[in-house]
């Protein structure tokens, strides 16, 4: 898992890098892409940073025509973080090879077998949530 981890680090900051973003800012704008619109605070609850931090990180990423900052309709006084789709073949062009060997791979595998690493992968992925939860704090 640390292996695997760490190279999906380090095609993250290969995939940033090209973008001229910082880590954390795309990993920021894959949050936003998930689970969007988000307001900040939850966006930065999320994330696990402070709010002033992703302030930065938002103007970095409205700046590149990432994301755009609009009115909360149902509260006009709050604000939500929404993607602008128009960039994300840009960024998924950046993970192709990785996404072409994902396909490759689990061709190898059958349906009940892609379930047991599916329920897997969920699993590490939630107990990594609430560690990282933890760890902030709340």
């Amino acid at each position: 898992m640390r292996e695997l981890s760490l190279q999906l680090s380090l095609l993250d900051h290969q995939v940033s890098g090209r973008l001229e973003l910082k880590d954390v800012d795309v990993d920021c704008l894959d949050l936003v892409n998930r689970y969007g619109p988000l307001s900040p605070s939850a966006l930065a609850k999320r994330a696990g940073l402070h709010p002033a931090t992703l302030t930065g990180i938002l103007d970095r990423l409205e700046r590149g025509g990432w994301v755009a900052r609009e009115r909360d309709p149902s509260d006009r006084r709050a604000v939500l973080v929404r993607a602008l789709r128009e960039r994300n073949a840009e960024l998924l062009g950046l993970y192709a090879g990785m996404n072409a060997s994902l396909e490759e791979i689990c061709a190898g595998y059958g349906a009940a077998e892609l379930e047991v690493v599916a329920d897997f992968l969920h699993r590490t992925a939630r107990a990594g949530r609430v560690a990282t939860e933890e760890l902030a704090g709340g």
